[in-house]
């Protein structure tokens, strides 16, 4: 399928690269005013700023109650931004939709980013947070059912990376992970998979892009060969949570996200990849007002309620 028009139509209006120094400061601030006014955000029973106390740092989080009950499974959000962008406001829009459409309390981490914090600063405060969520469990309306973990592109990298730290670590609590188009593998061969040259141009993110993009998270300590920094590179992933995989037709990053779907399955984990026909990686962040594409926050509300408690 051919890219929703919808999206051609925005990605035909944007500047090609033109091969400049990428400036995160710079980056940031234009991101940043994109964010829509408060009004014009989906409203929900509450919206709050809180600081998680953990191990590695104090981290902000906000968390997101969809409506008034009695208890809530949680779900632990890690925004993308390749490692180097995004915030709890930029996702803002996000998280409310996660929180509506499943039903969970959502918490939306605001973690260290590179360069500025070294590896593995901002792993470490999306872990602590889920440790945290579980301590505080009482207190935040946790019905003691599900902990999911959910995260778009870096942020999907934090996920499987997280869910892998806990597995090792002996820490059970967390019952679920979803992945949005998620960036696995940090080396950039281009031969390594099929969608990083089927997908190389014109879809928004471009392969010849990746590494610039990803340079401020590699050059401050994170090992591509690393399985915390390439969690397709993992070679056991027998016992992780169950996994939703969500990819996008014309994406660069789609083989890997269905390779490590693929695998999840092969060593026995409950595991879903589900493929958007005709989106680009960033749908669910950037054209999630498309009813083709919001359908991706009603089918993770599906896979953790039809699996609640397993």
């Amino acid at each position: 399928m051919t890219i929703h028009p919808k999206i051609a139509k925005i990605l035909s209006t944007l500047p090609a690269p033109d091969g400049s120094p990428l400036n995160p400061q710079a980056m940031r601030a234009g991101e940043a005013a994109q964010v829509p006014a408060l009004e014009d955000r989906l409203p929900l029973y509450s919206v709050e700023d809180a600081t998680a106390v953990t191990s590695s740092a104090e981290v902000p989080v906000r968390i997101y109650t969809p409506v008034e009950a009695d208890a809530y499974g949680l779900l632990v959000y890690f925004h993308g931004g390749a490692f180097f962008l995004g915030s709890l406001d930029t996702h803002d829009h996000v998280a409310r939709a996660l929180a509506k459409e499943t039903g969970h309390k959502v918490i939306s981490v605001g973690y260290r980013l590179a360069p500025e914090a070294s590896f593995p600063a901002g792993l470490d405060d999306c872990y602590g947070v889920v440790r945290w969520a579980a301590a505080r469990g009482h207190s935040l309306g946790w019905d003691g059912m599900n902990l999911a973990i959910a995260g778009d592109s870096s942020g999907g990298n934090f996920v499987a990376a997280v869910a892998a730290r806990a597995h090792d670590d002996e820490f059970p609590a967390i019952t679920h992970q979803v992945l949005f188009y998620p960036s696995l593998d940090l080396d950039f061969d281009v031969d390594r998979y099929a969608s990083l040259r089927e997908n190389a141009e014109g879809y928004g993110l471009e392969t010849a892009g990746l590494l610039p993009f990803n340079s401020f998270y590699l050059e401050n300590g994170a090992d591509p060969a690393d399985p915390l920094v390439s969690p397709i590179k993992r070679e056991d992933l027998a016992g992780l949570p169950a996994a939703l995989v969500i990819t996008a037709e014309h994406d660069p990053l789609r083989d890997e996200g269905e390779l490590y779907g693929r695998r999840l399955k092969e060593d026995g984990v409950d595991a879903t990849v589900s493929r958007y026909a005709g989106a680009n990686h960033g749908f669910v962040q950037n054209f999630s007002w498309i009813p083709e594409f919001y359908r991706a926050f009603e089918e993770t509300g599906e896979f953790l309620n039809a699996r609640a408690a397993r």
